[in-house]
């Protein structure tokens, strides 16, 4: 069985452009996930923990065969290839993976929560999720995307970023 699947990239660390492609590259690697297409790519000021570098950040759609957990284990084995270290919560990183989406399923693991439990506050997150998939509905919140999207406070804070 088939599974649509939305992922959230991010990198503020050296060469972001670059750990976002390599992120995609090994996505893209993988016998069971097919890569479908990826929003813009947008620089962000960080959130949480504001002392470092602004953010490059995308999401990717795919289809996969993989079960949440199988994925999740890809995702943080490509984030351990690119290099990620976990020291500081939401702090510095090569690139962050997050599985934003697994089909229309709400589900709560020990190591994965989805949706992604602060996806819906953050813009840095709804603007390319909103180009990849204007059709969303949050059943649970009962709003579609663009209703989310005009209601976040950041979202001028998310700009579209073109290579220098």
């Amino acid at each position: 069985m088939s599974h649509n699947v939305y992922i959230a990239l991010g990198s503020n660390i050296g060469d972001r452009y670059e750990h976002l492609m390599s992120a995609i590259e090994l996505l893209k690697e993988q016998p069971r996930i097919q890569f479908l297409t990826s929003s813009s790519i947008y620089e962000t000021e960080p959130v949480g923990y504001v002392d470092q570098q602004s953010f490059l950040n995308m999401v990717v759609a795919v289809t996969t065969t993989l079960g949440p957990r199988e994925l999740l284990a890809v995702t943080q084995s490509i984030e351990e290839r690119c290099g990620r270290t976990r020291d500081v919560r939401w702090g510095p990183r090569t690139i962050d993976l997050d599985i934003l989406l697994f089909d229309q399923e709400n589900m709560v693991m020990e190591n994965l929560s989805i949706p992604h439990p602060r996806m819906w506050e953050r813009a840095f997150v709804i603007v390319p999720l909103m180009e990849v998939y204007p059709d969303l509905y949050a059943t649970h919140l009962k709003q579609s995307i663009q209703e989310i999207y005009k209601a976040l406070p950041d979202k001028e804070g998310v700009r579209i970023w073109s290579p220098e």
